[in-house]
């Protein structure tokens, strides 16, 4: 089984990665961009019988910095 998971920066956490990449897109001459946010998108392949509670716990105790990112989880 696949699962996907998305971390993402919470709202008015500074991204520097994202800021980079918004300068380099202008820099390219891409215009209209008017911010980029950087996340992460990590694919699991597991077992069926890997729990939801399993992949929440995952993702609180290693995966996302719940301090500062948020997260979805994709069963696929």
């Amino acid at each position: 089984m696949k699962t996907r998971i998305y971390v993402t920066l919470k709202p008015g956490v500074l991204d520097p990665q994202g800021r980079a990449i918004h300068n380099a897109l202008e820099g390219l001459g891409f215009a209209g961009v008017a911010e980029v946010r950087q996340g992460k998108l990590i694919e699991l392949e597991h077992e069926a019988g890997v729990s939801d509670a399993d992949l929440e716990a995952m993702c609180r105790k290693l995966l996302a910095n719940t301090v500062i990112e948020n997260y979805r989880i994709e069963r696929g």
